[in-house]
């Protein structure tokens, strides 16, 4: 999914020109311009065996985002979703992917970028990296397939501010 270019200044955007015609401002916003797989990953080192086990396989899940301007304005934001699935200390299957998008902001305020970058923007990328995932699971021959339960990116964030706040502040010597 792409827009090739992004709109030009001062053009009224979709969903803006009820706010713009009544001479009000725009809120803040984003819009996705482009969303893709940076990096994918399937591993099933122990097939066909391992589609035979008994009962559920135990999942460690790691999430990470990272999230940067470019020069022209825009934002990318990398989604890594890793899965690994073991059952009695035996591989099952491990998947990494990482999920990016391209992110057009207006109106944020720069206090609010990081916050919408962190949390707001994988919010709406996780349906379609949760998708690639269940899929490649199902092509691995698991039945059911892999799905991944929902991520509160929202705490995820907040976690990640507390530990950097409990940090010792390192102070230079002159």
């Amino acid at each position: 999914m792409t827009d090739a270019a992004p709109p030009a200044e001062g053009q009224p955007q979709q969903g803006d020109q009820g706010q713009a015609q009544q001479g009000q401002p725009a809120g803040p916003g984003f819009r996705i311009l482009a969303q893709y797989v940076r990096d994918f990953s399937f591993e099933n080192p122990r097939a066909p065996e391992s589609l035979r086990i008994d009962g559920k396989p135990a999942i460690d899940l790691g999430v990470e985002m990272a999230a940067q301007g470019r020069p022209d304005g825009l934002f990318e934001l990398d989604l890594k979703l890793s899965i690994k699935a073991t059952h009695e200390n035996q591989p099952v299957f491990h998947v990494e992917l990482v999920y990016g998008g391209l992110f057009q902001l207006a109106n944020v305020q720069e206090q609010d970028i990081e916050p919408l970058l962190l949390i707001e923007c994988p919010r709406y990328l996780f349906p379609f990296a949760r998708e690639i995932i269940s899929g490649a699971t199902a092509d691995g021959g698991f039945y059911p397939p892999f799905q991944l339960d929902p991520v509160d990116f929202a705490a995820i964030y907040i976690a990640r501010q507390q530990q950097i706040a409990q940090q010792p502040v390192e102070t230079g010597q002159a």
